[in-house]
């Protein structure tokens, strides 16, 4: 199921207006879709989501690394490398697309999925557009009250960003135990 809309509700959630599946050999393939708007240059935000100082405070303790040209290497380090892929596209300030993998990932995916940022000026908001591609079931988490899944984990980490950027203030959560 891919949400390609999404309606903020006056409690400050977000509902999937929009709802489909795409399938690949048999298999469903799945495809997460957000955007969030934060009061900021795209210059801000990509510095933000490219140096570790940052990615360290926001992006659930992780650094990222990378040399940041077209087929190099991207790691996300807490530690040691827990995700990494290869940059298959990049215009500084405006859009990263790189594979993912997880080192952890026990599925039997036939190819890295793809991580897509995009970056649009709206005067003195940018528009920040997130898809993940190439999902399989099991990286969704059909609880909504954990930040477990791709579908939880993205809106968190994009809503910290901007917690981040607009305040330099973060999320106050405990990780250690779901929220339900």
């Amino acid at each position: 199921m891919i949400c390609s809309s999404f309606f903020l509700h006056s409690e400050g959630f977000f509902r999937c207006l929009s709802k489909k599946y795409i399938y690949k050999g048999g298999n469903k393939v799945r495809t997460f879709h957000y955007d969030i708007y934060i009061a900021a240059s795209p210059d801000k935000i990509w510095e933000a989501w490219t140096k570790s100082e940052h990615t360290e405070r926001y992006f659930f303790g992780t650094a990222i690394r990378s040399d940041w040209n077209i087929g190099s290497s991207i790691e996300y380090l807490r530690g040691e490398v827990t995700d990494f892929g290869e940059i298959i596209e990049l215009i500084p300030n405006r859009k990263l697309v790189h594979s993912w993998s997880n080192t952890s990932d026990t599925s039997d995916r036939e190819e890295p999925t793809v991580v897509s940022l995009t970056l649009t000026s709206m005067g003195d908001v940018t528009k920040v557009t997130l898809d993940h591609e190439k999902l399989l079931s099991a990286d969704y988490e059909e609880n909504p009250y954990t930040f477990r899944g791709y579908n939880n984990g993205w809106p968190f980490i994009l809503s910290n960003l901007k917690s981040y950027i607009e305040t330099d203030n973060l999320l106050e959560v405990d990780f250690s135990e779901d929220v339900s």
